[in-house]
């Protein structure tokens, strides 16, 4: 679930941008010079076990030479941003959430974000089934199923090796799957089966058709690597 973000500052401008080698939607400050994710997303936090957490990502917006600036959380340093790294996390906490980015020059832009408790709870899969074997998961609804265990591959993506789930379609719906709140494809009688792969940490997998229903799987992605047999 994704928490929108409310800007303190009222000359905000929404623009794509590069973050920590991702584009993301962002919202720069009045100096338009910083910027801020414009939502909240849930991802592995490893200082907290890689468990899911609120967090956006904060820092320059196209700096100059030598540009710098420091990057706050409720008045709480959390990291020095500059040219060759403009952008870092910041994990945020539920509830209220202030994050300045202050300039080398004394300016500083505040983005503000409120995050409810229950923003990267993980989804209740009790009514989830198992086939025989174990191998296989089966949603409540009957509409999907993904593989238990994660299997090894490289992931053209990244172009490194990460662990991965097969979810397939099971009948002729159209499925919309997401992984962590991210869209990542569309299943279909065109299209029955896709690879998921897994980031570090829990990953939330979801098969949305339309408004009917949502199937979800919970995969732990350990550190998000494996090793090619």
């Amino acid at each position: 679930m994704n928490s929108k973000i409310i800007l303190s500052s009222a000359a905000a401008v929404f623009v794509a941008v590069m973050a920590l080698g991702a584009p993301v939607w962002a919202a720069t400050g009045s100096s338009g010079k910083t910027y801020a994710s414009d939502a909240v997303e849930c991802a592995a936090n490893p200082d907290n076990n890689r468990a899911q957490s609120p967090r956006v990502t904060a820092g320059l917006y196209n700096p100059k030479k030598n540009a710098s600036a420091t990057v706050s959380l409720d008045g709480a340093f959390v990291e020095n941003v500059s040219t060759v790294n403009p952008a870092t996390n910041v994990w945020l906490v539920y509830g209220d959430n202030t994050v300045v980015v202050a300039l080398d020059n004394h300016m500083a832009d505040s983005y503000t974000f409120n995050v409810p408790e229950d923003t990267c709870a993980l989804p209740d899969t009790s009514g989830n089934t198992y086939s025989a074997d174990g191998t296989l998961e089966y949603a409540a609804s009957g509409k999907s199923y993904a593989t238990v265990k994660p299997g090894c591959a490289l992931n053209a993506k990244t172009g490194l090796a990460q662990p991965y789930v097969n979810l397939l379609d099971n009948g002729s719906y159209l499925l919309n799957v997401s992984v962590n709140g991210v869209s990542l494809t569309q299943l279909s009688t065109l299209r029955p089966h896709t690879p998921v792969f897994l980031s570090a940490g829990q990953n939330v997998i979801s098969a949305a058709n339309g408004s009917l229903s949502t199937d979800y799987y919970v995969r732990d992605g350990g550190d998000g690597r494996c090793t090619l047999p």
